[in-house]
């Protein structure tokens, strides 16, 4: 086995590198996973814990009442008042009766503040706790060059971790169970396709019928059907129709007809034809 020098913590701070030898679900079982490795004579310098997905987690102690904040401020300015009177002892007689005397100020003037802290709050805060951060799972990584014997080594002592990693770069718990608190949302069933929807023509999305459509603005030049006119069209004179423009307005030239008394040929006032 190579000896390798301890790392140096970088000045920056940076993701550890390595190879992921085993996954824990406490810090305590990642930490004896290193006392092990320790135990067993392996460099544990290239092995880092990190934990993932971490969590704030405030845990809830009790309910706070007056009794219960004045013992406690008591107690804490006792202990200021002892180490004060272990000091004026050194420098007078009366060793007992000093230090007895700063025990019962120290106390006094810590319950006092106790209570008087705690009653300008108002009760918005009427409970103890304590915080802590938590992560939802502890990975080991090692150096490449020793990854492959710290892996074995933590499998021969029966410490190989609650997760095993993959090549794939995810987690695969040891035995099947229930997802626990931490790991990632389950995957969601691809939604059903829907009927498929013919070019120009639009779908009722609740039935899936297709929507009749109002007919759409006829285009620049395509002409409009016109109703020929009865009188127009004994005599042959009707206008030719013309272009329909914007708006779906039928744009016709004007066409100039002569009198039909003119045309007729027994009337004398026709003009002569040539």
């Amino acid at each position: 086995m190579s000896m390798m020098r301890p790392q140096n913590p970088p000045k920056v701070p940076t993701m550890p590198q390595g190879n992921e030898i085993a996954v824990y679900t406490t810090y305590l079982k990642a930490q004896q996973a290193v006392d092990k490795l320790s135990d067993v004579g392996f460099a544990v310098q290239g092995v880092t814990i990190v934990g993932h997905d971490l969590h704030m987690v405030e845990r809830v102690l009790g309910r706070l009442t007056y009794p219960r904040i004045a013992m406690a401020g008591f107690a804490s300015g006792a202990w200021f008042g002892v180490f004060v009177g272990l000091l004026l002892s050194l420098f007078g007689d009366g060793q007992t009766v000093v230090i007895f005397t700063a025990l019962l100020v120290g106390g006094a003037f810590g319950l006092l503040f106790s209570v008087l802290s705690y009653a300008l709050t108002r009760g918005k805060r009427d409970f103890t706790s304590s915080s802590q951060i938590v992560a939802a799972r502890y990975v080991l990584l090692c150096i490449p060059q020793s990854a492959g014997e710290a892996r074995a080594l933590l499998q021969t002592h029966g410490v190989a971790g609650d997760w095993v990693p993959n090549p794939t770069g995810y987690y695969t718990p040891s035995a099947p169970g229930s997802a626990s608190y931490g790991a990632g949302p389950a995957a969601q069933d691809a939604p059903a396709p829907g009927p498929q929807r013919t070019y120009g023509q639009a779908i009722d999305e609740s039935g899936g019928k297709a929507v009749p459509q109002a007919p759409a603005r006829p285009q620049y030049g395509a002409m409009r059907p016109v109703e020929p006119n009865t009188a127009d069209a004994a005599d042959g004179n009707s206008a030719p129709a013309g272009p329909a423009g914007d708006g779906g307005e039928d744009l016709q030239a004007t066409q100039v007809r002569k009198p039909r008394d003119l045309e007729n040929p027994d009337n004398p006032f026709s003009p002569p034809k040539e």
